[in-house]
């Protein structure tokens, strides 16, 4: 069963994954990537390096988004083995496998290239490995647990807090005797030296990450207070099946030899809470739960021969109803279409789960950043080559957040351009490549607001975006000429992290 699972769920995202376009966060993964280093001012380095490797030989949708269908997979295969090891039974495998590939914040996952695909698996098999050995299996598994601490924080530094959740839930229960054991210390020297050289690199930048939630913390994400905070996590596990994983809960803490996940999983929400964390960030731990709640609903079914098929029949339905949000199946007008149904019909619960202060256009934020991103290439490409030689050789490329610089140096290959400049997270750290200023294109810029810094200032298009989010359809892109300052010595203050 779990290999069929995995199957199942692998091909059903390999086919509803590769549509529309690259998102705006996959195109800096990519260039991240192809610029391979030990951390990034906003992930650390496995994401990019996956999906730049998966762009190797040419541009391709298909390989890209068949990155997270893999791990996708591997999740529902880890959950049936949790399932498995729980004592549930084919039906809690097959159960716990639907309800998983449904589950909204598991499929959003196994859809794009994003930090969270890799915790996807770690998380749940890290806790597998550690029920085992709550069970009684050989004390060097710490060592495998160690590994997939320190990969995982090697993918997305949530990983920390999973982590030491799970450690604290042994310590606060009588399992905390599985601690006491050289091989549990030198799984945590493991993935504290898998780690390090992340950890040095943000250490040498300042910290760069740190600044980045701070200040989304301040700005930019909405904050929740606790009782919003859980609702969110039946908002995006599903309220017509979040009564599986916390079933699941319920499960885990009445058992003795597996409590300590339960508590895990209260303590990992405890510290979300306190930390303002957006409300996917402890999606990964879902897989333990609804495996949990799977085989407690099968003991529960036992009996009837009717009850099994119809939970079934139930959970996919109930998953069907959703699926046009979380992939990219629908044509556009067909989806903003659907996206304003479910917008009226759900107006409460979309404005407790919306995190960020954001406008909403006429497709859903992830679907709208999927669009665009040649079209904007194109145009630069085309005003870059309309300026004179004397200009364009001296001609840099500024953009004004790292979704278009990532698409323009993306495409821009195919184009000739140079690399393109930003202030925005990473490309900031990049630099400016040793160009003058002296000729600036500044894409979704207006140079005009910075007359002072520049002897001459034109707007020379803008760029039209219709299924694009709304802050990035009809900006500007202008032609700045003759800076005052050397763009080396006011690059400082164009430091933007978000």
């Amino acid at each position: 069963m779990p290999a069929v699972a995995a199957l199942a769920t692998l091909i059903l995202h390999l086919i509803a994954n590769p549509h529309y376009g690259f998102f705006r966060d996959e195109l800096y993964f990519v260039i991240c990537g192809l610029r391979p280093a030990w951390g990034y001012v906003d992930q650390p380095p496995v994401v990019p390096l996956l999906a730049a490797a998966s762009q190797l030989f040419g541009h391709s949708l298909f390989l890209l988004r068949a990155v997270p269908a893999i791990f996708a997979a591997a999740s529902v295969y880890t959950t049936c083995l949790i399932a498995i090891e729980l004592g549930g039974g084919v039906f809690a495998e097959f159960f716990a496998a639907l309800v998983a590939v449904v589950t909204p914040v598991l499929m959003h996952f196994g859809t794009t290239t994003s930090t969270d695909i890799v915790g996807l698996l770690l998380w749940p098999l890290a806790a597998l490995y550690v029920l085992r050995i709550v069970k009684g299996a050989d004390p060097r598994w710490w060592l495998a647990v160690g590994a997939i601490v320190g990969i995982g924080l090697e993918s997305k530094y949530s990983m920390a807090f999973f982590a030491a959740a799970l450690v604290a839930a042994l310590v606060l229960l009588p399992q905390r005797r599985v601690l006491k054991t050289p091989w549990f210390f030198a799984g945590a020297a493991l993935a504290a030296a898998i780690a390090l050289p992340n950890f040095v690199w943000q250490a040498s930048h300042g910290y760069p990450m740190w600044t980045l939630l701070r200040d989304a913390g301040e700005y930019k994400n909405v904050q929740l207070s606790p009782l919003q905070y859980a609702a969110t996590q039946v908002l995006v596990t599903h309220p017509l099946l979040a009564p599986v994983w916390i079933v699941g809960l319920v499960t885990l803490l009445q058992r003795p030899q597996s409590r300590f996940l339960g508590v895990a999983y209260v303590l990992l929400i405890v510290q979300m809470m306190a930390l303002h964390g957006k409300d996917y960030y402890p999606g990964a731990v879902y897989p333990i739960l609804i495996a949990a709640g799977a085989v407690r609903i099968e003991a529960w079914t036992q009996a009837s021969t009717l009850w099994r098929p119809a939970l079934a029949i139930y959970t996919l339905a109930a998953g069907v109803l959703l699926v046009p949000l979380l992939m990219p199946i629908l044509p556009e007008r067909t989806m903003s279409a659907y996206d304003r149904l479910a917008q009226t019909m759900l107006a409460r619960e979309v404005a407790l789960a919306k995190m960020e202060h954001t406008q909403i256009g006429r497709l859903p934020p992830d679907w709208a950043d999927m669009h665009g991103w040649r079209d904007l290439t194109e145009l630069v490409a085309s005003i870059y080559y309309s300026l004179p030689p004397s200009q364009r050789s001296q001609a840099a490329i500024l953009a004004s957040n790292y979704g278009e610089a990532a698409a323009i140096d993306f495409y821009g290959g195919d184009y000739g351009l140079p690399p393109v400049l930003s202030g925005d997270n990473q490309y900031w750290e990049w630099g400016t490549h040793g160009y003058s200023g002296n000729v600036v294109i500044d894409v979704h810029g207006d140079c005009r607001r910075n007359a002072d810094r520049f002897r001459v200032h034109r707007i020379v298009a803008r760029f039209t975006n219709p299924w694009g989010r709304p802050f990035e359809n009809g900006f500007p892109i202008s032609v700045c000429e003759g800076i005052a300052t050397p763009l080396a010595t006011v690059w400082p203050k164009l430091r933007r992290y978000n």
